[in-house]
């Protein structure tokens, strides 16, 4: 039996979508510091697949990648899933203002630039509703 003490403070599952295996390793060593159960996907594609199969409660998503990109992969998702699950947290090299602005109008919750480490993503999550204040 699960106690409701660690529902509360399990912040729950998050796919990391990114091409790069690295990036996807990084991620995932941040987000289990601080209690997510993490997936992964290499593509949009992907994503779509794992979402479907289990919709996580937060999604890391780079832009660019092949088969499908993080945008396309946002577009459908929300069509398909509603405009606020799951949290997406965009994470990515795009830097030009119109960029982050289409990546917000298409539904990312945050938006963060690559290389991040463990305190600029800790303050996305938190920005995103997906971690409590006193995590930094």
């Amino acid at each position: 039996m699960i106690s409701m003490t660690s529902v509360e403070t399990s912040p729950g599952t998050c796919l990391v979508v990114d091409d790069s295996r690295v990036v996807r390793r990084a991620a995932r060593r941040i987000l289990e510091g601080h209690g997510f159960e993490v997936s992964e996907a290499a593509d949009g594609a992907e994503a779509l697949a794992a979402c479907r199969a289990r919709l996580p409660r937060a999604v890391l998503l780079d832009w660019n990648m092949p088969v499908m990109d993080g945008i396309s992969f946002l577009r459908a998702a929300r069509a398909e899933f509603g405009p606020d699950r799951p949290v997406v947290v965009l994470c990515t090299t795009e830097s030009e203002l119109s960029r982050i602005v289409e990546a917000l109008e298409a539904g990312a919750q945050e938006y963060v630039m690559k290389p991040f480490d463990e305190a600029i993503l800790t303050d996305k999550l938190i920005q995103a509703g997906l971690l409590p204040q006193d995590c930094l």
